[in-house]
């Protein structure tokens, strides 16, 4: 009898910082598809970029390291931390697979990036080698992501999955303007990292 698949999820982002409706979304994840883990991905920014989007490279890692240290369904993957910069998910996705042949992974994305997903980088490649886990937003149409699933099934043979999981709707950049403002973000990140945020003074100015 063949030993069952691994099941792993792949949350990626610039995590800008990181917030409670990352965390959310990943519980929500593992909890509906049964994952055994759930991969924390921070995106590398190339040297010429570096604190142009507010954190640098090696804060924002420490900011998704104590945000998700309490739970250990999470971990902390540096994959896409590159000096060079920005990694195509096709790539993350085939180094993975070569390394880790056993397991099935669910790479986690918002509903509206499964609406610009024919621009991205190798999306067959992708859709060969995950499968697309697709939160469902309050703010889309649910007839408009229907047809969005339906379609992109269709064009690349993709096995896409429904996410259910509580609408947050908070954006990292709003997070930095409010701290650039000197409103509280209390509540919307982990203690560990607004505590973090504020020894460091990160956001204080963009």
């Amino acid at each position: 009898m063949s030993r069952p698949r691994r099941r792993v999820g792949i949350m990626g982002g610039t995590f800008d910082p990181i917030h409670i409706g990352h965390l959310i979304l990943g519980e929500s994840a593992k909890e509906q598809f049964s994952l055994e883990k759930v991969l924390f991905m921070p995106s590398g920014n190339p040297p010429h970029k570096r604190n142009r989007c507010g954190a640098s490279n090696e804060q924002r890692v420490e900011m998704v390291r104590l945000a998700i240290a309490s739970n250990p369904g999470f971990e902390l993957s540096l994959e896409e931390m590159h000096e060079q910069g920005y990694v195509y998910t096709k790539e993350t996705l085939r180094r993975l697979r070569q390394h880790h042949p056993d397991t099935e992974y669910y790479f986690i994305m918002g509903a509206d990036s499964l609406l610009t997903f024919d621009s991205w980088n190798g999306p067959q490649e992708i859709c060969d080698q995950c499968i697309l886990t697709v939160a469902v937003r309050d703010s889309m149409d649910m007839e408009t992501l229907d047809d969005a699933i339906i379609r992109t099934k269709e064009k690349y043979r993709a096995d896409i999955r429904k996410l259910e999981s509580p609408n947050l709707d908070i954006a990292s950049h709003s997070i930095r303007s409010w701290l650039a403002e000197g409103k509280s973000i209390r509540y919307y990140v982990s203690d560990p990292v607004l505590d973090y945020i504020l020894e460091k003074g990160i956001y204080g100015r963009l």
